[in-house]
């Protein structure tokens, strides 16, 4: 007669006892997502993980500034409003497809950004004519083609030049005018404003702590300074874009 293994028969009842006991426990929360995987690198590469960043908002009377309410036609003869951008990071900028001194300067530098962030569809570019008696939907379209534009929420836009001014000077507060003396017959601002997915002006933060506000967009990241020595701040604009698009 063979003998008993009682030390077997133990084992395999604790087995049994924890199956009974815990099992539907571990299954209960992995259900109700109270267990979290540990994804290796690999797949944590493919994932979106949003985190809050540093980027400053732009506050004015103590309430972040947000873009207002826009609606205007771009090049392709479609009705573009702020909404339209909403979920996306973008750059706003102010220019006139017949400039003769900065315009050109800027949009290469946004050719260059748009290069830059070519996979990324949450982001965009909006440019918005100081001078719509002229830049009419074909000739922003010839514009953009010129410039070698391919994102597709990137919109030259065209409208009523009342409403365009008050949203350059009052909206963004980026300075736009028409001015006989100026070269081109209008005066504007040269600097990028960056938007939050949300539709919040962004900015880093200075040395005090101060935010920015605006970005240089005249000094490409090529050149590094121009001849007055002001250093360039697309590579500081290109990181703080990163830094909204993983918001």
């Amino acid at each position: 007669m063979k003998k008993t293994n009682y030390s077997y028969i133990g084992i395999a009842f604790v087995i049994l006892l924890f199956g009974i006991l815990f099992v539907p426990k571990i299954v209960d929360r992995i259900t109700n997502n109270d267990i979290i995987r540990n994804e290796s690198r690999s797949d944590l590469a493919g994932d979106k993980m949003s985190v809050d960043s540093d980027m400053a908002f732009i506050e004015i009377d103590g309430k972040p500034k947000k873009v207002p309410a826009f609606s205007f036609t771009d090049q392709n003869g479609k009705i573009i409003t702020n909404e339209d951008y909403l979920g996306k990071v973008y750059i706003v900028e102010f220019f006139f497809s017949t400039c003769p001194t900065i315009c050109p300067r800027m949009n290469k530098n946004l050719v260059d950004i748009q290069d830059e962030f070519k996979d990324f569809e949450n982001f965009g570019i909006a440019s918005f004519t100081i001078n719509p008696d002229y830049d009419t939907v074909e000739i922003l379209k010839a514009y953009a083609d010129q410039y070698g534009v391919t994102n597709p929420n990137w919109h030259f836009m065209t409208g009523d030049k009342e409403v365009i001014y008050r949203l350059s000077n009052e909206g963004f507060n980026l300075y736009s005018a028409e001015e006989a003396s100026a070269a081109g017959g209008f005066e504007h601002s040269g600097n990028f404003a960056l938007i939050d997915k949300n539709g919040f002006i962004r900015s880093r933060k200075d040395e005090y702590g101060n935010p920015i506000i605006y970005y240089r967009g005249i000094v490409s990241e090529a050149e590094k300074v121009d001849d007055d020595g002001t250093p360039e701040e697309i590579s500081k604009l290109k990181v703080d874009i990163k830094k909204l698009l993983n918001e």
